[in-house]
């Protein structure tokens, strides 16, 4: 399951989860956190749970508060995932899991099925656990994410992105860090928002930047943004072809080879790899 974007849709409003239907991104997060005002909570998580009784083209995630009641009260319905934000290590996720466990063994599906994609760079804390996740990793993670908005408050920095748009040196760090930590962890990597939903220059260079560097997907705020980051991560049918012969020329199991005058050796294969599962997703 390779999910390239990931839009967030307020789960207060009827009007936007209706329209979110239609949107092509690969997965919906409904959001219970900053985008719920406390007073709206209960009434978000009945229409999410309502809106986990229909079948939908997306796969559907949630995004929780820290306390165990969204969570508690959502896992029945089975979403596809929960985001988890705010998370401090790796141990944090346990009591999660414990309760997500016990709502598949109630649904009699299998142990894991729901997933779990944490935020785990919002505090300075959770950026120096980031190494906590290999140790081992839980079977129900599907990837790590990242944030600069909590982090940049955290530490009281007057801003997190440079006048062009990028970000300064220490959110660069930071993104890089839990783009490593997930790979160390064998797990996806989703890469953070791009907050300017109206920039879709910043947003095309920003995605197409993430994949190159090994991000798996994105996170988007506006239903604008989603054919872009979808756009970004898929690979060009000269990227497929590419691939397609790596692959081929690994065949016979030798563990290096030669094409086109290079030397291929195995990241090479599997980086084809995972060209060619992207394609197959599309």
């Amino acid at each position: 399951m390779i999910l390239r974007s990931f839009l967030f849709v307020p789960a207060d409003s009827e009007k936007k989860l209706a329209k979110a239907r239609s949107v092509p991104a690969d997965a919906l997060i409904l959001d219970l956190e900053d985008s719920v005002l406390p007073e709206n909570r209960v009434k978000a998580r009945g229409l999410v749970r309502e809106f986990l009784k229909d079948s939908h083209p997306q796969s559907i995630w949630v995004r929780i508060n820290p306390s165990a009641t969204d969570l508690a009260e959502i896992a029945p319905s089975a979403p596809a995932g929960f985001v988890i934000p705010k998370v401090a290590d790796h141990d944090a996720l346990y009591g999660h899991d414990y309760i997500v466990a016990t709502a598949e063994k109630a649904l009699g599906i299998a142990q894991d099925t729901i997933k779990f994609l944490p935020i785990v760079t919002e505090t300075p804390e959770a950026v120096m656990s980031l190494t906590t996740y290999r140790y081992p990793p839980l079977p129900r993670l599907y990837g790590l994410t990242w944030g600069a908005e909590d982090l940049s408050a955290e530490l009281g920095a007057a801003a997190n992105r440079e006048p062009n748009g990028e970000f300064t040196s220490v959110y660069q760090m930071v993104r890089a860090l839990a783009l490593i930590a997930a790979k160390a962890s064998g797990l996806k990597a989703v890469e953070t928002l791009h907050a300017d939903f109206r920039d879709m220059v910043g947003l095309e260079r920003a995605a197409r930047r993430a994949h190159r560097d090994g991000f798996t997907g994105m996170l988007a705020i506006h239903p604008d943004q989603v054919p872009v980051i979808n756009t970004a991560f898929t690979p060009a049918a000269e990227d497929i072809a590419y691939a397609a012969r790596v692959v081929a020329a690994f065949a016979s199991g030798a563990g290096v080879v030669s094409l086109d005058g290079k030397m291929l050796d195995a990241p090479h294969l599997k980086q084809a790899q995972h060209v060619l599962a992207l394609a197959k997703k599309n």
